[in-house]
């Protein structure tokens, strides 16, 4: 099995049919993978600090950057949309949430990356790496704490956000780019309803309401099996959970013991971002050592959601 750095970096020299499988597994869910942001509605906040600023050739390869009124370099927040790696927008982003982390003196980012309507996986990965990188090559002139980044993101952008937290590094010393040189770890992550495995099978069996006819067949019968199952493990973010990952908190918007709902469309979307995906992600991340949160209604946990935990961690 490939590490995730050996993964992306040789996704060009790989074979196509993979990529083809990643298309058709992330596609039948993407009616049901809508962003499941649970924060206050959404606007475009004002002030941008810098606007779109590129980070790549392609469109959708921007970064909007607030910057926090102090002295000296400060810690950063990313924020990582969500919409089935099809849609939603960096510019749909809580103007409350922004502006809390500008009044704590954090500096506030939110990345766009590429849809696969522009390109199939692994470009959304490669896309939140880079950008990452990217801010920390402008640290000194965004005046941004390098050791202090720490990112969060629902669905999708949970998925995301995941993937800078626990994958390898990607930073490449030995690069000609100033770019790749740099880190692309995070100090805390905050997933919110985000999914630990792209197996439809454990799906099946583990999350309530959940039913295969939701998704289809996204087998191939060009793939071997061992293909599937080696490139359906590679993106299944609890498979990249190790001991030296950052302290982690992770929201749900219901209980484990909870109904399913009676509506059958929502029903469809309750079941997308269940919580019984964080547990067995929680379960994995004690078993390594790395501190975790996880928040569904009535949990007792120490911090009152993702925000108060993020500047906790950002603030020592």
């Amino acid at each position: 099995m490939k590490t995730s750095k050996q993964w992306i970096a040789t996704k060009h020299s790989s074979d196509r049919k993979l990529t083809c499988m990643l298309w058709i597994c992330f596609t039948l869910t993407v009616p049901l993978l809508l962003s499941a942001q649970t924060t206050s509605p959404q606007s475009t906040p004002k002030k941008i600090t810098f606007e779109n600023v590129a980070y790549g050739d392609h469109p959708n390869q921007v970064i909007d950057f607030w910057q926090a009124d102090v002295k000296g370099p400060a810690p950063l927040v990313i924020f990582i949309h969500g919409g089935g790696f099809t849609g939603g927008s960096h510019d749909k982003i809580s103007q409350e949430k922004v502006q809390a982390y500008l009044d704590a003196g954090m500096h506030h980012a939110s990345i766009e990356y590429r849809f696969l309507k522009h390109a199939q996986f692994p470009a959304p990965h490669e896309d939140a790496v880079r950008a990452l990188q990217f801010i920390r090559s402008r640290a000194k002139a965004w005046n941004v704490d390098k050791n202090r980044i720490a990112a969060y993101g629902g669905s999708a952008g949970a998925q995301l956000v995941a993937y800078l937290a626990w994958a390898d590094d990607f930073a490449d010393p030995d690069s000609k780019d100033p770019i790749s040189r740099e880190s692309s770890r995070l100090t805390a992550v905050a997933p919110i309803g985000g999914q630990s495995t792209l197996d439809l099978d454990w799906w099946v069996e583990h999350i309530p309401g959940y039913d295969r006819n939701f998704h289809g067949d996204s087998k191939r019968g060009d793939l071997s099996e061992i293909e599937q199952r080696a490139l359906v493990h590679e993106l299944s973010i609890i498979h990249h959970i190790s001991s030296d990952d950052p302290p982690t908190f992770m929201s749900y918007g219901m209980h484990p013991e909870a109904s399913i709902p009676n509506n059958p469309k929502r029903a469809q979307g309750w079941s997308i971002h269940h919580v019984n995906f964080g547990i067995v992600m929680e379960e994995k991340l004690r078993e390594e050592g790395v501190a975790v949160f996880l928040k569904y209604p009535n949990a007792k946990v120490p911090f009152e959601d993702d925000t108060a935990f993020l500047m906790h961690h950002l603030a020592q």
